[in-house]
């Protein structure tokens, strides 16, 4: 009844003080950002819906949820699987082995990603909601029975009051009727016993009111403790994604590197029949040099450790015949000291020398030398 007539506006309601409100605000504020940011992380971590209602199932099942494997590690096996049909041994095949095992260790990167994530960023999410924010709302709740308990012995007493008042003025001592006379000051003395059992009725929940009011503000200001833990829950979820990242950035980085030295083999092994390569970097095995052959123990002129593949830059020699200018296509870092750090854009002179892999050229800067990729060149006429 208390509940209907504030909501039509005909009983008055006690407010709470300005602190108490601002902390119910601020609960309300952290509990709301807290499902939407805990909802957008779980999209980020698991993009497929129903991968995700499947996985709430199981946690309220309270059952194991199944392995699954991670897109990456679904690609890689495909990859393994092509190149085992197109023939390990072939250009093609060797390169699908080495782009499907780096898809493997970015699945497992993002597998451990995901586990990391749910443990020390989800979890706790989660357990503020289901745990804390839960005792929180059952607290507000019974402060709200209270506070309606306290209203409505209020209005009780209030009209316990006006009844007595009313009551004590009727009785008129020249009245000549003694039977009214009597029963006016029965209702008096009945209203008076009615104000007081009101009067000691608001002492009690007036103490309930407040025990309950001072159990749900403390609740309230832990909200604060509760936002510290988030903020280190926030730190360790960062670098779980940075950590993540990084080593994509990594294997990445290893992937780009053998494909710089592996990629030009399909060109050098192409058919000769086929028609000629339009794209620069291809075009580049087909620059003019020195007969190369695939083993010389001894050449004249060249030292023997460029015939066995290991360069040494200082004793490298420009055949007096070959050179070409040649433009960088792409950023390359040198994998040891016999190799030269390319940038792009970049002008300088690559020649090849017997011996050498028909992937590699040698390549001049100034003073510095050392092996290029051919892929990473554009050779200019």
């Amino acid at each position: 009844l208390q509940f209907t007539e504030e909501k039509l506006g005909q009983a008055e309601k006690t407010e709470l003080d300005a602190h108490f409100e601002n902390l119910l605000a601020r609960a309300d504020c952290t509990k709301n950002w807290t499902e939407k940011i805990l909802r957008q992380t779980e999209v980020l971590l698991q993009p497929n819906p129903s991968a995700r209602v499947e996985e709430f199932l199981y946690e309220k099942l309270d059952r194991k949820v199944p392995s699954r494997v991670t897109n990456g590690e679904l690609l890689a096996q495909y990859m393994t699987e092509a190149a085992n049909d197109f023939g390990p041994g072939t250009p093609y095949g060797k390169t699908l082995i080495k782009v499907g095992e780096t898809q493997r260790r970015l699945g497992a990167a993002e597998r451990e990603f995901i586990h990391s994530a749910s443990i020390n960023f989800l979890t706790p999410l989660r357990n503020f909601l289901e745990g804390d924010w839960r005792t929180i709302s059952k607290e507000r709740r019974i402060l709200q029975n209270r506070r309606l308990d306290l209203d409505a012995c209020k209005a009780r007493l209030k009209k316990a009051k006006a009844a007595e008042a009313k009551a004590a003025a009727v009785p008129d001592f020249q009245e000549t009727r003694p039977r009214n006379y009597v029963l006016s000051a029965s209702a008096s003395a009945l209203w008076s016993d009615e104000v007081e059992k009101a009067e000691h009725e608001l002492r009690l929940t007036q103490t309930e009111f407040d025990r309950q009011a001072e159990v749900t503000r403390l609740l309230l200001e832990g909200i604060s403790s509760t936002h510290v833990n988030h903020l280190r829950c926030l730190h360790e979820f960062v670098e779980s994604q940075t950590n993540y990242y990084a080593q994509c950035y990594q294997f990445m980085l290893d992937l780009q590197k053998q494909l710089g030295r592996f990629s030009g083999t399909f060109v050098g092994n192409a058919d000769s029949t086929s028609p000629a390569p339009s794209s620069p970097a291809v075009a580049a095995a087909t620059l003019p040099a020195v007969p190369t052959i695939p083993v010389v123990p001894t050449i004249v002129g060249v030292p023997n450790t460029v015939a066995e593949g290991v360069l040494n830059p200082n004793e490298v020699k420009p055949p007096a015949s070959g050179t070409r200018k040649a433009r960088v296509l792409y950023d390359y870092e040198a994998a040891d000291s016999t190799e030269l750090a390319l940038l792009a854009d970049e002008m300088i002179t690559v020649y090849s020398l017997p011996g050498m892999d028909p992937d590699w050229l040698i390549g001049e800067r100034g003073n510095q030398k050392g092996k290029v990729p051919v892929t990473y060149l554009e050779l200019l006429s």
